[in-house]
């Protein structure tokens, strides 16, 4: 997972992940779009935003 680019956004300030938390959101997130079905193997963006 060295190739992906991941960033954390809280309330607009941007917050620094370090590589075992860069690694484990990588892997929950895209884990979950791959198991997607309709989404494309080869998808290259993926956006999430929450709001509470």
């Amino acid at each position: 997972m060295n190739d992906v680019n991941i960033v954390l956004e809280v309330d607009g300030k941007k917050i620094p992940l370090n590589e075992f938390v860069r690694k484990m959101l990588c892997g929950m997130v895209a884990g979950s779009i791959n198991a997607l079905h309709g989404v494309d193997e080869n998808w290259k963006t993926a956006n999430i935003s929450i709001k509470r």
